[in-house]
């Protein structure tokens, strides 16, 4: 029924919404199959390995459910434009880490992962980001790769910290 005034307009479906939808309700079938056809000792009690997999697969469909809902009724806020150029620095500072990483090191590669993301962002020039991102990702790549051991991709760079460290720990000697 109308008030007397003009019409309403027609409510369109959001369709990068049904997108969302659509990928939240293959995660949840994702997950409810893999859980289902998980081999082992995994029907030993009535809350085991499989009971959490299949509620976080029932809540995502449930959010796949009310997703349609929501974009069929246009119950979604209208979106700014978005812009390509930011996605397109972050997405090849991306690639850019994943064909460096064996070659160049750790440090290098996510360095320039940290160059690209920051100008994605719109943050600092590149000759400040790519040293800056180079010297970070060196510290984690000491943290994680000596100080707890784990299996971090080394290269000329992670050399020289390894060097430098270890003539920074003969300095001060072994104690004991």
């Amino acid at each position: 029924m109308s008030d007397g005034g003009e019409p309403r307009p027609a409510i369109r479906a959001d369709r990068a919404a049904l997108v969302v939808a659509g990928a939240l309700a293959l995660v949840a079938v994702v997950i409810a199959w893999s859980t289902a056809t998980m081999g082992g000792a995994v029907n030993y009690a009535r809350i085991g390995p499989t009971t959490f997999p299949y509620i976080i697969a029932a809540a995502l469909f449930i959010l796949a459910i009310w997703t349609v809902f929501a974009a069929l009724r246009g119950d979604f806020p209208e979106r700014e434009e978005q812009a390509i150029a930011p996605i397109v620095w972050i997405v090849g500072g991306l690639a850019v880490q994943m064909l460096l990483l064996k070659l160049a090191g750790f440090s290098i590669a996510t360095g320039l992962l940290f160059a690209a993301t920051a100008r994605g962002f719109g943050r600092g020039p590149l000759w400040f980001t790519v040293p800056l991102g180079i010297l970070l990702s060196g510290l984690v790549w000491l943290i994680f790769a000596r100080g707890l051991s784990l299996a971090l991709p080394s290269g000329p760079f992670e050399q020289a910290l390894t060097t430098i460290a270890g003539a920074i720990g003969g300095l001060f000697g072994s104690a004991g």
